[in-house]
């Protein structure tokens, strides 16, 4: 990446106490040349080889799928974050994200990015010398593919409850085996699993177990709503035998191998979640303008305009905070590939960021296939129309990669954990703000330049979320923990508060960069997020001040609450109209 183009690394989460420069936030209209081709590389490959084949991918035809993943490492693709010692390319983070959102292709992706995250990067990340050199340059060349065996039938998001024991053998050369997973991607085809298992009953570690190794099996197939495409099965273990060459970073470290290894899924995921979005938009836009009803196109009606615009809407502010995040990562790296633990520390730190994304884009499609089948009318509702299997196959980016509700405390959580330990000054912030609402009201000049009001609307979303999050935290102290609904709420507040600024500063670069009626779309849709954001967010601070307060008190933060979140509505229907008829002229979604 251009130095110039990525900025200063800041702490993770420090979005909600600080301003943001326009011009040190990554958007995708930054591209390199080098990022631009990849993007057209993997765009032609997805067009010409997987998009034909989805009739074959969705009858389990693995031995397509191996010979797509093995297509994709001649062209380089399954290297990306792997250092050039073992046969990777070292690309940098923002072209991980690209890959990611190009090859969003129905069931395809998933057994794709099992491989190159899941499978492949607890190796680049944990792996010793030996088990990097033995792995990784087949896993580079697609030859040898990756599975991860995590969740078992009685932990799924609680991880260390796994019952899977790995007990030393009498001779100490090996570990033995024993145990169930379930939900296991790429398990019909796969060639190494990372298992997770515990040594002596209570040490979590993970072991890279090789399909051969005997006393494994894999079961049938798993009959699923959506992603028909991708295998999922259970694997058994029965006393395999694994070398203790092949346990994987230490004895006890496991959960930290998973939870590290999640951080670079949530970073992906929401990337994908984009893609997939963009294709079925396109999709429903191209039917929308074929379709006649009422002897005009479908894209003529006013709701039909309003459905394809909100879908851009969506889809363009979760583009812009999945780039921006990319830009934080390669910013924190400092221009250094090739250093798993570099990359590591990097998602790290923003973790946070990349869980709120993983939430944001994976409702956003989800939004997006159901309008998607809206538009398609009946024929949506039928298998051989795209918007039936988009639909099917959107569901499960809620549940990957930690299910949203699990992201939402994790949020919540690392936040909070992060202010206990003095490394994010949240909570004076938060009383600077409670502190606010006793002073009387400052003379504020209306807004008249840029996006002038949406900037103030950005501060004032940033305050309700110090605000609520401030009161909840005095009301229950150390007892937050067990305050889930709470805890969700100001979760959401979060992801609002990342969201519109993301958007907010893409917009704002774009304006410098091309000038306002260049810019004139962009504005449009961060201006139509926006004021539509504000009900919901005021909405969400009521709910949780209301479970936080009651009487005058409650009447009192109410009364703050309207002081922070005034604001006059906006034609947002004028603003969507503008933005529908752009997307039919050009036929596709481009930001």
């Amino acid at each position: 990446m251009n130095d110039k183009e990525v900025a200063a690394p800041v702490a993770g989460g420090s979005f909600l106490i600080r301003e943001t420069n326009p011009g040190d936030t990554f958007t995708p209209e930054t591209f390199t040349e080098e990022h631009r081709l990849i993007v057209q590389t993997a765009r032609d490959f997805a067009e010409r080889e997987i998009v034909p084949h989805l009739d074959r991918i969705e009858q389990k035809d693995w031995a397509l799928t191996r010979q797509l993943i093995r297509r994709l490492g001649e062209l380089g693709f399954l290297g990306a974050g792997v250092p050039a010692a073992y046969g990777g390319s070292e690309l940098d983070m923002i072209t991980s994200l690209i890959v990611a959102e190009e090859l969003a292709v129905g069931s395809f992706s998933v057994s794709f990015g099992a491989h190159v995250g899941i499978g492949m990067e607890p190796i680049v990340f944990f792996g010793t010398e030996a088990q990097r050199r033995q792995y990784l340059p087949p896993m580079v060349r697609g030859e040898l593919i990756g599975a991860y065996a995590l969740t078992e039938p009685t932990a799924g998001s609680d991880a260390m409850a796994i019952r899977t024991k790995a007990t030393r053998s009498p001779d100490g050369g090996h570990y033995l085996l024993t145990g169930a997973k379930q939900f296991i991607s790429n398990a019909s085809f796969a060639d190494l699993f990372n298992v997770f298992a515990k040594v002596d009953g209570d040490q979590h570690t993970c072991f890279l177990v090789e399909r051969t190794t005997p006393g494994v099996s894999v079961g049938e197939e798993e009959h699923k709503m959506g992603i028909r495409g991708s295998s999922t099965a259970s694997v058994f273990l029965e006393n395999a035998r694994v070398p203790v060459e092949n346990v994987l970073g230490e004895i006890g470290q496991g959960f930290k191998v998973a939870v590290n290894i999640l951080n670079m899924g949530r970073f992906r995921l929401a990337a994908g979640c984009v893609g997939a979005s963009k294709q079925m938009l396109h999709q429903a836009i191209a039917y929308a303008s074929e379709r006649q009803q009422f002897g005009r196109a479908l894209a003529e009606f006013g709701l039909i305009k309003h459905k394809l615009s909100e879908m851009a809407v969506r889809v363009y502010v979760a583009e812009s905070m999945v780039y921006r995040t990319g830009g934080l990562v390669e910013g924190a790296l400092h221009g250094i590939h090739g250093d798993p633990n570099e990359a590591m520390r990097a998602l790290e730190e923003y973790a946070i960021e990349c869980a709120v994304n993983k939430v944001f884009a994976s409702e956003v499609l989800d939004y997006v296939a159901d309008e998607a089948v809206q538009v398609y009318g009946g024929y949506g509702f039928i298998e051989d129309y795209p918007a039936a299997r988009a639909y099917r196959d959107s569901r499960i980016n809620r549940l990957f990669e930690g299910t949203n509700e699990i992201n939402r405390l994790l949020v919540t959580g690392m936040l909070l954990r992060r202010a206990q330990r003095g490394r994010l000054p949240l909570l004076p912030a938060a009383l600077r703000v409670i502190q606010e609402l006793t002073a009387p009201p400052s003379g504020e000049e209306p807004p008249t330049g840029t996006l002038d009001e949406e900037r103030r609307l950005v501060s004032m979303v940033k305050k309700v979320v110090l605000f609520t999050a401030g009161l909840a935290v005095q009301k229950f102290l150390d007892a937050i923990e067990e305050q889930q609904e709470i805890l969700a709420g100001i979760a959401d507040l979060v992801v609002e508060a990342f969201a519109m600024e993301s958007a907010l500063l893409r917009t704002l670069r774009a304006v410098e960069h091309d000038g306002r009626e260049h810019a004139a779309v962009k504005t449009a849709m961060v201006q139509s997020y926006m004021h539509d954001a504000v009900p919901r967010i005021d909405a969400t601070a009521r709910t949780v001040l209301g479970a936080v307060e009651e009487g005058d008190g409650l009447r009192t933060q109410l009364a703050g609450l309207r002081r922070f979140l005034r604001y006059t509505p906006r034609n947002t229907i004028a603003l969507r109209r503008m933005i529908a008829e752009r997307l039919i002229q050009q036929g596709r979604y481009t930001s």
